[in-house]
């Protein structure tokens, strides 16, 4: 602790740090281990001490919290209702810490490994990320991956993530976004809706058909969003069928069930076999993006920066290739006087 940390705290009054080392953190080692091994002497040998050495600081710890911690035999180790307790409080505090001995290892030593948590709005992981996965994974065998698909924002703290893959940079200072590709938002339909029903050619024809929304994970049901002579505009359309979860929207759009706005990332395939139909592209809005989100650290872990690079680097071919082919459409539909061979 420094000097100047130490003015601030008042004389006489309790210091959490200092309190601290009134339990023996060598005590607090010594019950996990015999915790988790349900012995003594696994104990000591999962540790590299004597069992005489184990059994002494579980005795010191109890005698310095005052309470027995565990039902001793000749033939069983179990945990009383106190250290139940003890270990339940302990465990957290102990992963946190091996978690940061892990991270600054890492920072130094061997190829990246260890263990990644992913988080992904269910669209974007499940078409974008996914995908991908197995790629990564065949070049750094040694990191393990955890992808948890949500519309909620992540909690990056509460819930561990070390990426968040999000629509639209985020405005926590201590949040890096990083964009992947552009996110394009287009009106979509099934040939059936268009042969039964027609399609709109202009903003303000949607009010005479069927849409389809969205409702955020806010509650909110989200705009459709249009850019009209170069400025933005949003407009709030009531829905036949209102869904909560993209697919579930993209599934009534191919059914006929009315249309939707949805990101081209999720409709391109699907636009490419003439499965669904695209409208009012003139008037899409062309102004947001897919980010790569972590907390900000002056040193990256391994693992991280690694997969920050893979992913930023196959997104960039993805969406040239994208690109690629929507210059050939927009080349094939132009008349034939037009195209130069």
């Amino acid at each position: 602790m420094s000097n100047n940390l130490l003015q601030h705290i008042p004389s006489g009054a309790p210091d959490a740090l200092a309190g601290s080392f009134v339990t023996s953190y060598a005590g607090v080692v010594a019950f996990l281990a015999v915790a988790d091994e349900g012995s003594f002497s696994r104990a000591s040998d999962r540790l590299g001490i004597g069992r005489s050495a184990v059994s002494r600081s579980v005795q010191k710890l109890e005698t310095q919290l005052d309470a027995r911690l565990f039902h001793r035999t000749t033939r069983s180790t179990s945990l009383t209702r106190e250290g139940e307790l003890f270990y339940k409080n302990c465990q957290p505090g102990v992963k946190r810490i091996v978690h940061a001995l892990e991270d600054m290892r890492e920072l130094r030593d061997g190829p990246p490994h260890g263990h990644l948590c992913l988080h992904a709005t269910p669209g974007f992981g499940r078409k974008v990320i996914g995908p991908l996965l197995q790629g990564f994974h065949a070049q750094f065998p040694d990191i393990t991956l955890e992808l948890l698909l949500d519309d909620r924002r992540a909690d990056f703290t509460a819930d561990r993530i070390d990426i968040s893959f999000r629509d639209g940079q985020m405005e926590d200072s201590d949040i890096v976004a990083r964009q992947l590709i552009p996110m394009r938002q287009v009106v979509c339909a099934s040939p059936l809706y268009a042969k039964t029903t027609g399609l709109p050619r202009h903003i303000d024809d949607l009010n005479a058909h069927h849409c389809i929304n969205f409702r955020t994970p806010s509650g909110r049901i989200r705009d459709w969003e249009f850019k009209v002579g170069g400025i933005e505009q949003k407009h709030p359309l009531s829905g036949q069928y209102i869904f909560n979860d993209l697919d579930l929207v993209l599934q009534a759009v191919l059914q006929g069930q009315g249309l939707a706005q949805l990101p081209d990332y999720l409709v391109s395939d699907l636009c490419k076999t003439q499965q669904l139909l695209t409208c009012l592209d003139q008037y899409a809005p062309d102004t947001g993006g897919h980010y790569l989100c972590y907390l900000s650290r002056k040193q990256l872990p391994a693992r991280i920066r690694v997969f920050i690079d893979y992913i930023i680097e196959q997104t960039r071919t993805m969406n040239l290739q994208c690109l690629a082919a929507q210059a050939q459409n927009f080349y094939a539909s132009l008349p034939l006087e037009l195209q130069i061979n």
